[in-house]
């Protein structure tokens, strides 16, 4: 007996992830898994099918090959149509964001699914081998810096040259989580001068070790599983003074701030814009939940008052070669739970299991999402 692994190409805008990857196809076949996948679901990876091997099925239609798959490895959410298609108590592993679809939701409950939203999975030391989160933050830190370093006008390194010597650039990165330190590493080997901001003051230690600066606001946030809590209103209204009178010597800004299933905190407001130097730049790597600066669009690059606001989508997938890899560590290391001697057993006193399921059985097992889909 083998278990059916089911791999289609993603299709949702700017997406050049697949979901699995040639190395992952080998580990799966001790745990008696065997991969179908849709013919060229790797080629915007740059892994075209020969790589993947001969062990590998291929199928044309997207639709018959989730019609086939006992487990489902995805990175976008599927689409309703990709829903139907599967099989009744199919396993869909895939990043699903509940909290921005309740009809993709009902879609996944009506057909008994048994859906794993991916970055519900618990952070804890048992799970970071399985953090999807983390693994594609990395990348997003990275490439933000990047971004930042081609709109700048400026170099990022001090450089003594024969016309002189040129100050190297301040770079501030707000929010020191994986993103965060990422992008705090990046923008010191390209030789700037970085200082890390955070409203959790326990990260402070983890900034300096990384040779930038915390600045220090005044003001704490510390929250429960590695995550800030909302600011009061006060204690918004004084980092607000606090962090824009900074602003108007920084010359990058990286915004990685995030709540999970809730917009984007708010941090870099106009007024704290309108108050930076002309060819400032801010990269906001919020943008697809709303954005850390007032002004940023996702998507799109702004000019205010001379101050240059990025909104980059989905940057893991500008490095889909690797974002790929990382994520399809992921899935492998979670799929370890509950595939072995290629039959299937979930278990559900496994926190790993029971608390990244999404729906399973016809019911929604996520307690927040159940509460937004049933309005109970």
């Amino acid at each position: 007996m083998a278990v059916t692994i089911g791999v289609v190409r993603e299709t949702a805008p700017h997406e050049c992830r697949v979901a699995l990857v040639p190395d992952i196809v080998k580990k799966l076949k001790p745990l008696g898994g065997q991969v179908l996948m849709q013919t060229g679901a790797g080629d915007p990876t740059h892994l075209p099918d020969s790589s993947y091997g001969e062990s590998v099925q291929t199928q044309v239609d997207p639709l018959a090959v989730l019609g086939r798959a006992e487990v489902v490895f995805k990175v976008q959410p599927p689409t309703l149509a990709e829903i139907a298609a599967m099989r009744e108590g199919t396993i869909l592993l895939s990043i699903l964001q509940p909290h921005t679809a309740p009809e993709r939701t009902r879609a996944l409950r009506d057909r008994k699914i048994t859906a794993f939203a991916m970055e519900l999975l618990p952070r804890t030391t048992r799970a970071q081998a399985m953090d999807i989160l983390s693994s594609q933050a990395g990348m997003a830190g990275y490439k933000a810096v990047l971004i930042a370093a081609l709109e700048s006008p400026k170099f990022f390194p001090m450089l003594t040259t024969a016309a002189g010597t040129i100050r190297p650039s301040k770079v501030l990165i707000v929010g020191a989580g994986v993103a965060g330190l990422q992008a705090i590493a990046t923008a010191r080997r390209l030789g700037a001068q970085v200082e890390g901001f955070d409203v959790r003051p326990e990260v402070k230690e983890q900034i300096q070790s990384l040779g930038a600066k915390f600045l220090d606001l005044g003001v704490s946030a510390s929250g429960s599983g590695g995550y800030a809590r909302e600011l009061t209103a006060d204690e918004r209204a004084e980092q607000q003074r606090k962090l824009g009178e900074h602003l108007k010597g920084i010359d990058v800004i990286v915004t990685t701030a995030a709540v999970p299933g809730r917009p984007a905190p708010k941090i870099i407001l106009r007024w704290m814009v309108e108050g930076m130097k002309p060819g400032s730049v801010i990269v906001d790597l919020a943008a697809e939940t709303g954005g850390n600066c007032e002004l940023t669009r996702a998507g799109e690059t702004v000019v205010h008052n001379a101050v240059t606001i990025v909104g980059p989508v989905n940057l893991p997938s500008m490095g889909a070669i690797h974002s790929s890899d990382m994520y399809a560590k992921n899935l492998f290391n979670f799929a370890s739970l509950f595939i072995k001697d290629g039959a299937i057993a979930l278990d559900w006193d496994d926190e790993l299991i029971a608390k990244t399921c999404l729906t399973h059985a016809g019911e929604i097992r996520h307690e927040p999402t159940k509460k937004l889909v049933d309005g109970g």
